[in-house]
């Protein structure tokens, strides 16, 4: 650990591998009082909440994981059709560390891809999240079932990584260094707002092998994760819901963000963040007055 820069982003947390039922997951545990769970996006890791976390460590048992395929968790094979990286098996991931941690029930907070995974987690396992927040995403059927010209060009990826291998694998691979920098750069709105010593653990973390992983999660949203979004469709979230958005991003000037949730959820409510998408690191300060109002 402590030559991967997670001991210096993530101070006073400790970390440990937790071997779940299909992936081996990395995991950082700091603070006390009742647990919340912290779920990164693409390309990120768990370092993507170092200017959050420690102050929610103040009153939270917080817990961070990389998702699996992503950061220093394992990237098992996803199968024929992309079943290993549904946000079904990613969600069963959360769900078993967070009891082997001792904290059967839990709120939590997702990023991007960790707010898919959250999201499949609140259907898949209502009785374990008491409040979940959900930051920067539409429901994912939601926004494939309404693309737009502007949306599949400002989310090219949506498109792109879903493609059969090894094509977006091989072009891609050919300059990760290129493709991390200007994947990040074209969604932050608030320069400088990246450490640099976290832009070094999202590249350390990009390899080959998490590029792979990355596409098979990708493909399993356009496919195996629509089938089980549509088996329970009318399914409706219990627990409350806040949902927060950069006002500078591309989902916020897209959907509606609250109406889409409210089509999914009981209990709805949140709104925009001065920032772009990058949420925990553009708008931290604005971020955490949110979660603590919201969480308390």
């Amino acid at each position: 650990m402590d030559d991967t820069g997670i001991t210096r982003l993530l101070p006073g947390f400790r970390q440990q591998r937790i071997k779940t039922s299909g992936a081996e997951i990395n995991t950082v545990v700091g603070g006390s009082g009742p647990p919340l769970l912290l779920l990164h996006g693409h390309p990120q890791t768990m370092v993507c909440w170092h200017k959050v976390a420690p102050a929610l460590a103040g009153n939270f048992t917080v817990v961070i994981t990389d998702l699996r395929g992503y950061g220093d968790s394992s990237k098992p094979d996803g199968g024929p059709d992309h079943a290993g990286y549904s946000k079904r098996e990613m969600a069963r991931d959360q769900m078993e560390v967070m009891r082997q941690l001792g904290f059967p029930r839990f709120a939590a907070v997702g990023h991007d891809r960790g707010g898919r995974v959250l999201h499949r987690l609140l259907l898949d396992h209502p009785d374990a999240v008491t409040k979940a927040a959900v930051l920067d995403i539409a429901p994912t059927a939601t926004m494939y079932a309404k693309v737009t010209k502007d949306f599949a060009t400002r989310y090219m990826w949506w498109f792109f990584l879903i493609q059969p291998a090894p094509l977006p694998e091989t072009l891609i691979g050919n300059n990760l260094d290129f493709y991390v920098e200007t994947h990040i750069a074209k969604q932050n709105k608030t320069p400088g707002a990246i450490d640099p010593a976290a832009f070094a653990e999202y590249r350390r973390c990009y390899t080959r092998e998490t590029l792979h992983a990355v596409c098979e999660d990708y493909r399993a949203s356009a496919g195996i994760d629509l089938a089980h979004d549509a088996a329970d469709a009318d399914a409706k979230i219990a627990v409350p819901l806040l949902a927060l958005w950069g006002a500078k991003g591309v989902v916020g000037s897209t959907y509606d963000v609250l109406a889409t949730w409210r089509e999914k959820a009981l209990d709805v409510r949140g709104g925009s963040l001065p920032c772009g998408h990058y949420l925990p690191e553009e708008a931290p300060g604005e971020l955490l007055a949110q979660l603590r109002g919201f969480l308390a």
